[in-house]
């Protein structure tokens, strides 16, 4: 297997895992609708479901048109950054690594839906009354992996144009 399969098997086996392991830890530990402080004024640990996407959008849909339009959109997710993974050059790591943080993500959560019809959120960030909406390892993974693409796309960027003087 070539670099770029090792980084896409590593992080799927480690991201996927770290997400479902401490969502199950969450769902049976806390209560639906717990809050434990754990840095009073700044980060919380709860248990919440979000039947809808990031942020809640779309929540408000009946439980069966939420779940099949997640499971079709995710299906579709999956196969698109799969095929952007697939047509990397091998040695492209950092993009890979984007890539592979965000097929990781994206299975995480896709795993909650078939399994609960919804996803299981419990890091909660805030300060005062201000809270970032409640997310999990799979959320962050697919953000790490945006911003990742994003650096990657910038760095080539500037390197083109160092080598490429106009």
């Amino acid at each position: 297997m070539n670099r770029k399969g090792l980084i896409l098997l590593g992080t799927l086996l480690l991201g996927v895992g770290l997400d479902q392991l401490t969502k199950y830890l969450v769902d049976t530990r806390f209560p639906v609708g717990t809050v434990k402080p754990v840095l009073p004024g700044f980060f919380n640990l709860v248990h919440v479901r979000n039947r809808g996407a990031a942020f809640g959008l779309l929540s408000t849909l009946s439980p069966e048109v939420a779940w099949l339009f997640f499971v079709l959109s995710t299906l579709a997710v999956l196969a698109v950054v799969g095929y952007l993974w697939y047509r990397l050059p091998k040695d492209s790591r950092g993009a890979a690594l984007g890539y592979s943080f965000i097929l990781a993500g994206a299975l995480g959560n896709f795993l909650d839906r078939l399994r609960l019809g919804e996803v299981v959120d419990f890091l909660d960030f805030y300060l005062g009354r201000y809270h970032w909406p409640a997310f999990n390892v799979a959320d962050s993974l697919i953000c790490l992996g945006a911003g990742l693409l994003i650096w990657v796309i910038f760095t080539e960027e500037q390197g083109e144009h160092a080598s490429h003087p106009h």
